[in-house]
Parts: C-alpha cells; structure tokens; sequence
C-alpha cells in the first residue's frame, strides 16, 4: 500500500478501502512477474531448508523415531497459519503482507515491529546460510580457496539476479527448489528399494520396524520429543515467504490459494514419508548431531557418491534460502518506507520493478554479518543467529493474531469476506498460537537455545524507542495512527 493509499484510507468506507490485487500492485509499483508455476516452487522450496537436510541429525539424537510425530503435529500447525494467511491474502493481496496487516488490525506500532523485525530475520538468515554456502564449498576446494571469497561471490550474484528482475529471482528460486524436492524423492525411492528389493549395504538391517525396536517409538520419552519442537519450527521457518510475493503474483486470486493448500502433502511427503523411510533404513541411535541424516543414511547404504549429491543439495538449499532473503528484506523495507515507517529512500525502484536500495542496503549487511563470522565466529555472532528463530515466529503470531482480527470484523460485516476463509478459524489459530506459545516455553527450558529470548527484549526496545523517536518527528503523519 503507497503512501497516497494510506492517506486516502480514511476517506474511504472499509469496503472500498479493499482494493482489487491488481490494484493493489499498481499502487505499489511492482510488476507481476511471478506466475503459477514459480509460484508453486518458491511454496515447496520454503519448507525445504537446511533445517530439513542439517538440522534433523540433532533432532533424531534426541528424540528418535518420535520425532516424525513432532514433525507431524508442526506441519498441521503449519497448515493452520498458511490458511490464517491465505484468508488476509484474498482479503487484500499486497507485498510486505505481514506488516501491511499488523497495521491494519493490531495498529502502527505493531506494524512497525514486524516489518523490521521480519527484515531483521532474512537479514541474520541470510548472513547464516551465505557462509553455510561458503562453508559446503571446502568439500570440494579443500580449502584451498578462502571461505570468505565464496561468501562475497554468492552474495554479489544473488544481489545482481534481485535487481534484474523478479521473474529472475522467481526462476532462480525454482530451480532450488527443483533441486531440494528431486534430492528428497530420490532419497525416499531408494530407501522404498531397500526396503522392497533389499539392495546395498543397509539391506540387512533395514526394516520398518526399527521406527519402534530400538527403545521404542519414543525412545528419549515424551520430554525428549517436546525438546525438539524449536528445532522443527525452526526447520519451517521461510514456509510463509509465499505472502511476500502477492503483490508480484500474476493471478493470486488463483495461484495462492493453490500454492498454501499444498502445504499438507509437502510436509507428508518431505518430512513425514523422508523421515520415516530414512528411520527405517538406518536405526536412529546411529544418527549424530551436525551430521546430515541423509548422508548418515547414503553412507550406510554404501553409497560413495552419495555425499557429495547431499553437499550439493545443502548448498542450493542455502542459496536458496539467501535468495529468499534477498528479496523479501528489500520489500519489507519498502512497504515500511511507503508507510512512513521507514526511510523514504527505500521507496526508490528499479526500472524493472525491484526494490533497489532496500536490497542493496540488506546485501550490504549480509556481507559484514559473513565478515564478522570469518573474524569472529564465537559466541557473540552464535547469539545474533540464535534470534533468527524467535524473530521467525513473530510473523507467525501476527498472521494469527491479524486473522482473528479480521474474521472478526469480516463476520460483523465491517469488511467483505476472504474468499478463501481458513477453515475452522478462529479456533485452529487459537490452537496454532497457543502451540507457538508452548516452543518458546521449551526454549526458555533449553539453555542452547535460551540466548534467543534474552535478544528479543533488546529488540524490542530498540524497535520501541525507534517507534517513539519517528512518531515525535512526524506527529501528524498518519503511518502512526491507528486505522479504523
């Protein structure tokens, strides 16, 4: 929503202030680059990470073959706050969605903090996977090339792919994802044929009933199961990237709607079936934290070439992910700065369409974040990464909170009906935050993970008095009051 939309916003009925998502783009001035078929991927790659490919070797250590069943539970949550959200996008597609309706139904302030803090996470994200990139690269250097020249090479040319064009960045990104879902289908073939057929190194051992032999199906208790929530929230986080790129879809009326229902069946396929086809090949107690289980799982097959597939895929998985970073960090900027909230430079596009300084300003501190990691990779950079987590979830808790609101007023008649409502709402995202609520519980109890809850407070008060510091320069502009 531009500025003029704002101003206009009061003068208007709540009916009319809907405006239709053409509209809606044009006002922003983005062009509709990104069409169903990238649309669908850039959906599928979100919930394909490194959570997935790295982070599921800590989980399985400490909860065993119980941890399909946290993964199952997160993914129906999941599903709850992508249709949370489907419902605002039909509502009123735009791009910078998660602060656009805080603003709307919460108010300024809460606008303010989630835009920036949506920033600050593919920010810190995108500093993490960049030199993750950097670092998967030594499996085949060796480290004869330094770490920090890959990081500067990865970072500049996903910058130039962001500024081209969003039809670009939208093919670029499903070609990742095209990596990531043909490496998961691969793995969970070649695990249904061993355990079929019985070929390779791991055909003697491998049953489905090591899901419950070894310790039973809750090996580590159902205290170790809950322990590993943040780590399966973690591994969801981006999921919700598919609101950014409303107000660039061609159709969202179509393609969105599309895109979110096929959020069970990703999680069935790539987590639920990966999981339970690798936990049946290979007995979970051979799992390690910081090792890959699908590597665990290729070398135990005797599969030589299997490392190097799996290294190849969590590099496009990083990229991947720093890719997404790119483009979301330079359009939060920009809905932040149309609303008053942010810098006016950051309103500036390019000839294409694409947010220039916005991402160039994100690029910039994604490189010093991979300085100060090469420099410094101690506990004090281990704190900032720990945030990414908690400042991920805030978009999650505002898509609730904003949905509740506005089904609300939706029934009251204040504002037409989504026509794609989320089902069982309000009561499904109830559940869902209360479900948000109880991990940061369990992250409070984890001390690896406690760091991230002490960030968040001095976060808030940096946003808090930031807030207070624009609101006394700009009394009168309307970016700082509340919308009714």
């Amino acid at each position: 929503m531009t500025s003029a939309q704002v101003d206009k916003q009061d003068d208007r009925s709540g009916n009319e202030a809907v405006g239709t998502a053409h509209g809606a783009a044009e006002g922003e001035g983005y062009q509709r680059g990104l069409g169903a078929r990238q649309i669908q991927m850039i959906a599928i790659g979100g919930a394909i990470g490194t959570g997935l490919f790295l982070g599921a070797g800590k989980a399985i250590s400490k909860a065993g073959p119980s941890l399909i069943l946290a993964y199952a539970i997160a993914g129906l949550v999941i599903f709850f706050i992508m249709r949370a959200l489907g419902e605002l996008l039909m509502y009123r597609p735009v791009s910078g969605s998660f602060s656009e309706y805080a603003r709307e139904f919460v108010g300024p302030f809460w606008g303010f903090v989630t835009g920036w803090t949506y920033w600050l996470f593919w920010v810190v994200t995108g500093i993490t996977e960049v030199t993750a990139a950097a670092q998967y690269m030594a499996f085949w250097t060796h480290n004869d090339v330094p770490q920090w020249l890959y990081a500067l090479v990865f970072t500049l040319i996903l910058y130039a792919v962001n500024l081209i064009s969003v039809k670009l960045f939208g093919e670029l990104e499903f070609w990742f994802s095209m990596v990531k879902v043909t490496a998961i289908v691969g793995m969970i073939l070649i695990c249904a044929g061993i355990l079929t057929v019985g070929f390779s190194d791991a055909a003697d051992t491998a049953t489905v009933a090591n899901l419950w032999n070894d310790g039973g199906f809750f090996p580590k208790g159902i205290g170790g199961t809950l322990m590993t929530l943040q780590i399966v929230m973690f591994a969801f986080l981006a999921v919700e990237l598919v609101g950014v790129t409303a107000g660039e879809s061609k159709d969202p009326e179509k393609t969105l709607p599309k895109a979110i229902n096929t959020v069970p069946w990703r999680i069935a396929v790539f987590y639920i079936g990966a999981l339970i086809m690798i936990l049946s090949v290979v007995p979970w107690h051979e799992f390690q934290p910081g090792v890959s289980p699908f590597v665990a799982a290729f070398e135990k097959m005797g599969l030589g070439v299997g490392a190097a597939v799996v290294n190849f895929v969590v590099l496009t998985a990083a990229l991947s992910s720093c890719n997404s970073g790119m483009y979301s960090t330079g359009r939060m900027l920009r809905d932040l700065a149309l609303n008053g909230q942010g810098p006016k430079v950051f309103t500036k596009l390019t000839k294409s369409g694409t947010p220039l300084i916005g991402t160039t300003v994100s690029a910039a501190l994604m490189l010093v974040g991979v300085w100060i990691n090469y420099k410094a990779p101690g506990k004090a950079f281990d704190y900032v990464v720990s945030f990414a987590t908690i400042s991920g979830m805030w978009a999650w808790i505002m898509i609730l909170v904003c949905q509740i609101r506005y089904r609300a007023k939706a029934d009251r008649g204040e504002l037409p009906q989504s026509t794609f409502k989320a089902p069982g709402a309000p009561f499904t995202s109830w559940f869902a935050l209360l479900f948000i609520f109880m991990v940061i519980v369990m992250m409070g109890v984890d001390k690896d993970s406690r760091v991230s809850l002490y960030c968040a407070p001095l976060w808030g008060l940096i946003l808090g008095v930031s807030y207070l510091v624009l609101k006394a320069r700009n009394p009168d502009n309307k970016a700082f009051a509340k919308r009714s």
